[in-house]
């Protein structure tokens, strides 16, 4: 009809809407249902953990790197202590090592479960989220008994680890990974294959293999769209090349390649992956010291290292400045929630605004990631 006229709307997502799973605001353009684009707006959330990092000791540090992702601390943790030992010349012991790779696994099934319940309660299946915190929880008990923490750690230490395994505390685990196999079943009948689920996810938020290479992407949302590159594999640090495993990648085997449910089950394998290569580290952990002695105050040689690892999100780097005194002179993160914010603007047009609430819960953002 020649009267009937529609305009565009500019409406703000954010940034406290329970949907962007922290505090960040998508400046959203609309004619009625339809997006032309979401523009993300970051930065409420940043606390100078960087420069806060030049008042520390390198050994004082180590507490706020857990708050760079809460989800996954522990790579947090491992990663600028790596840094660390590199600059600083610092050899740790094999079951230091193992206990690392533990650590971390464990914390990737942790943040996963949270990522993969999040996207069904996101898109209106509230009960398979219930049961990934279920199963989370159970992990949380574990990491307890570890560390004491159950979210922000402070496990590692420059030299490994600050404890060593509790008595009785290897058994546990496994058994806990033989029932998560178990409630993965579950889970995967509860939600991973209903129909409902599928329709929602496949064909949403399309992410070509070349934008996700042109975008910079990392971790599940780069090996979703078919891209099968993993540092644990391609440039493999700590204990890694001793393991046995294989780097799930997206097939497009409901959709098209590098959508929504890619991404998601993506994520669905790599905890199997995790059961697997945890088996393997209980199975190979050497005896040992779990932490080599280091000076209380270290003061690494002037110069600088960047070291890269394989988080929960993907390649999270440490770039590490050194001026020869006990305090770093610069620290800075590379982390993949903020590069996974790039390629919104582009992949949502197009799409409805239910849509952009699935694909943003589907990138597995970290707020804390993108603002340090």
């Amino acid at each position: 009809m020649p009267e009937f006229r529609t305009e565009e709307m500019l409406l703000n997502m954010g940034p406290q809407h329970p949907s962007t799973h922290g505090v960040i605001r998508f400046v959203v353009k609309t004619d009625g249902e339809v997006m032309s684009c979401a523009v993300p707006d970051v930065g409420y959330l940043h606390r100078s953990i960087e420069k806060i990092s030049e008042q520390a000791t390198y050994n004082g540090f180590m507490p706020w790197t857990d708050r760079v992702d809460y989800l996954a601390a522990m790579n947090c943790n491992v990663a600028y202590a790596m840094a660390v030992e590199k600059l600083a010349g610092i050899e740790i012991e094999k079951r230091g090592e193992y206990l690392r790779v533990i650590s971390m696994e464990l914390n990737r099934i942790v943040s996963h479960l949270l990522s993969v319940g999040s996207v069904g309660m996101d898109v209106g299946a509230y009960t398979p989220f219930i049961h990934a915190l279920r199963d989370r929880e159970k992990a949380n008990d574990l990491i307890e008994e570890l560390c004491g923490q159950r979210l922000t750690y402070n496990y590692a230490r420059i030299g490994g680890v600050s404890f060593d395994m509790p008595v009785g505390w290897q058994a546990k685990v496994l058994a806990y990974l033989e029932d998560l196999e178990l409630l993965m079943d579950e889970f995967n009948r509860l939600i991973t294959g209903n129909k409902i689920f599928i329709k929602r996810l496949a064909n949403v938020g399309v992410i070509t293999p070349e934008d996700a290479i042109a975008y910079n992407l990392v971790g599940p949302n780069l090996r979703g769209s078919g891209i099968k590159y993993d540092l644990r594999k391609d440039e493999p640090y700590s204990v890694y090349p001793e393991l046995d495993f294989e780097v799930p990648v997206g097939r497009g085997e409901m959709g098209t390649l590098g959508d929504c449910y890619d991404r998601f089950v993506v994520r669905i394998r790599e905890m199997d992956q995790s059961i697997s290569i945890l088996r393997q580290c209980f199975a190979k952990i050497p005896a040992g010291e779990h932490l080599v002695k280091v000076p209380k105050k270290i003061r690494p040689p002037v110069g600088d290292v960047y070291i890269r690892t394989e988080s929960t999100r993907g390649d999270m780097g440490v770039y590490l400045v050194s001026d020869g005194s006990d305090k770093p002179y610069r620290v800075k993160f590379r982390t993949g929630s903020f590069t996974a914010m790039s390629i919104v603007e582009k992949a949502s047009r197009g799409l409805m605004v239910a849509d952009l609430i699935a694909f943003i819960a589907n990138l597995d953002i970290v707020a804390p990631e993108i603002d340090r």
